[in-house]
């Protein structure tokens, strides 16, 4: 110890850099001695074929090599009550260890701070690792059923499929009838969003919400043969979709609060989060997160898919989620009604 204090400052100080430099790997080691030969899994809420479920497992593809010990990561589906049954196991039962992580609904911030009944988790304690692009919800309807506007929406009963209250399916829809005064009469029931298609297919239904880039990605020909037509967009607007906006359709300022808070989930686009694991862990899954989507192979894959990489990363996630959660309890408490 003498012998350092005689030293000369500079020489000090290089020796404690030294020291540093060495403890930093040690540190990233032991995050990879974790996960070396571990299996990470992400748990999907809703069933295979639709847009969760395509972006979950393309990050599930690609994450793994940037997570430091490259684990391998298995995504699967665990449905039920529009994924809240997910949700509620990652938060309460799922080992909160790193190794768990889950694609989920980009409503329930906004379901939470409304107080809908049977949420079991706290957003703003999950762990938000990023999504790959916000978001535009959108009404479709088929375009056989001769329903070509939000006009014609309002003159006459157009039957909507939707997989259950609480889901998107059902809120949109029902939010539409409430604030632009359409006649959608919601069937649900269906188990996601493919079942959905087929029964619009088949004339057992007439609409569905849908996002634009669910849409592109999963019903590409259905676009460009005009099989459905687009009449309500919600979220940021898209530069290649011509429909209205439900947040300009407000008639006062406290109509567009609800409303903005109802489609809150826009700015989520399809969200990742880990539950209450370790920091260092959590850093390391972010920071694999933007990695990934910076990847040459991810991202030449996105595009296959046609999806657009526009990413919100962890910690501007974890902010959003705090601010819905911060929304005035008169709003949010009016709110209920369509989110629950």
């Amino acid at each position: 110890m003498l012998d350092l204090l005689k030293r000369p400052a500079a020489a000090c100080g290089a020796l404690i850099l030294t020291l540093l430099a060495a403890a930093m790997p040690a540190h990233a080691d032991s995050i990879a001695d974790f996960y070396r030969g571990k299996t990470v899994n992400v748990f999907i809420g809703v069933g295979v074929g639709g847009e969760y479920d395509i972006q979950a497992r393309l990050v599930s593809r690609h994450i793994g090599k940037h997570i430091p010990g490259n684990p391998t990561v298995v995504p699967q589906n665990m449905t039920g009550a529009g994924g809240l049954r997910m949700i509620n196991y990652l938060y309460n039962v799922a080992p909160k260890d790193g190794t768990s992580i889950g694609m989920i609904a980009n409503a329930f911030p906004a379901m939470q701070a409304a107080g809908i009944a049977g949420i079991q988790f706290d957003a703003a304690r999950m762990q938000w690792l990023g999504t790959i692009a916000p978001v535009v919800e959108t009404m479709a309807v088929w375009s056989a059923s001769g329903v070509k506007t939000l006009d014609d929406a309002r003159k006459r009963e157009v039957i909507a499929g939707a997989s259950g209250r609480g889901a998107i399916t059902f809120i949109y829809p029902q939010m539409m009838n409430e604030f632009l005064g359409t006649k959608f009469k919601i069937v649900t029931g269906y188990p996601g969003g493919n079942a959905i298609n087929l029964a619009m297919e088949r004339g057992e239904v007439e609409a569905r919400n849908n996002t634009w880039s669910s849409w592109k990605a999963t019903k590409a020909a259905w676009l460009t043969e005009k099989k459905i037509t687009v009449i309500a967009q919600a979220g940021p607007r898209a530069r290649d979709l011509d429909a209205p906006s439900v947040e300009d359709a407000a008639r006062t300022p406290e109509e567009r609060q609800l409303i903005e808070l109802v489609v809150s989930g826009t700015q989520f686009g399809r969200p990742l989060a880990t539950n209450a694991a370790p920091a260092d862990r959590v850093a390391a899954l972010r920071a694999a997160f933007a990695a990934t989507m910076k990847d040459p192979e991810f991202l030449a894959e996105a595009k296959g898919l046609n999806f657009e990489v526009d990413p919100v990363l962890g910690e501007k996630m974890q902010q959003t989620v705090e601010k819905v959660l911060a929304t005035p309890k008169t709003i949010a408490a009016k709110a209920k009604g369509l989110l629950q």
